[in-house]
């Protein structure tokens, strides 16, 4: 498997709550969730630090129990990091620090992969391209803008932040992401893909939001295109093309993101130097 990883903070700002990550054979791509400022979150660090203390965490248990499953080792990592919250946060507030998480982790002629959030996961099997994605957060938000125009009798403005996502933050009738409470990992979208026979994986992309814009809202190109682009010009160019469309749309007419810009994270697993 060869691997190749890009991860920028948005135009302007100078730290990135995104990360990437390469270790031993596992890689995964985290998107820090940012709290509005009118939201306390009981806790005295931030996204980037989460993100970051995560990650770090992450490799470190990987590299101590390489037979875990995803799962169990991300809930792990997210249990050392409540731990290092050292008692000063209230880890039981919604709006405590996270991150949305996508891990990919070859295993003899098997990858697995683990999705929490909105994060997404592109595969090249030879002739088809599947996307992989955890449609909860999706879901619960169009739920609560549904009830918010039968209420009010209007519609919330395109990308706002939705009030009462927080009360279906990490909730069996809502959607999960990695904060304090290790159980989210093992809710996360889970599987198993073939990397032998005809099904193969020959490709696969990890993508924070602010790549997988590309695609899914500014329509730059599609899926495969982008797995080539990954694969010709790499990761950093496919977050320069996401920074034209950014800048060429300053109202963000037509789309959901309410922020002009985005931090952004991608990474190509490639298993098939032909692909």
């Amino acid at each position: 498997m060869r691997v190749r990883l890009a991860s920028e903070a948005a135009p302007g700002r100078a730290i990135n709550e995104d990360a990437a990550l390469h270790v031993g054979s596992l890689v995964g791509v985290f998107d820090g969730v940012t709290t509005p400022r009118d939201r306390d979150s009981g806790c005295v660090h931030g996204p980037a630090w989460y993100v970051q203390r995560l990650t770090s965490r992450l490799a470190q248990v990987a590299g101590e129990e390489a037979a875990a499953g995803l799962p169990e080792l991300l809930a792990e990592a997210i249990e050392r990091v409540r731990v290092d919250h050292d008692g000063r946060c209230d880890l039981d507030n919604p709006a405590t620090p996270a991150a949305t998480v996508c891990l990919l982790r070859p295993a003899q002629d098997q990858l697995d992969y683990l999705i929490l959030s909105d994060c997404t996961l592109v595969v090249d099997q030879g002739d088809t391209v599947t996307v992989l994605t955890d449609p909860r957060f999706g879901i619960a938000v169009a739920e609560l803008r549904r009830e918010a125009l039968a209420l009010h009798g209007t519609e919330l403005p395109a990308g706002r932040p939705t009030p009462g996502k927080y009360e279906l933050t990490n909730q069996p009738h809502g959607y999960w992401t990695a904060a304090a409470n290790p159980e989210a990992a093992r809710q996360a979208v889970t599987g198993t893909l073939d990397l032998r026979g005809p099904r193969r994986v020959r490709r696969a992309a990890l993508l924070t939001d602010g790549t997988s814009c590309a695609v899914d809202e500014y329509r730059l190109l599609d899926w495969r295109q982008l797995l080539d682009m990954l694969t010709e010009d790499g990761p950093h160019e496919l977050i320069r093309r996401v920074r034209e469309a950014e800048n060429a749309d300053p109202s963000r007419a037509g789309h959901f993101r309410y922020k002009r810009h985005d931090d952004a994270t991608a990474a190509l697993c490639i298993f098939e130097e032909h692909a």
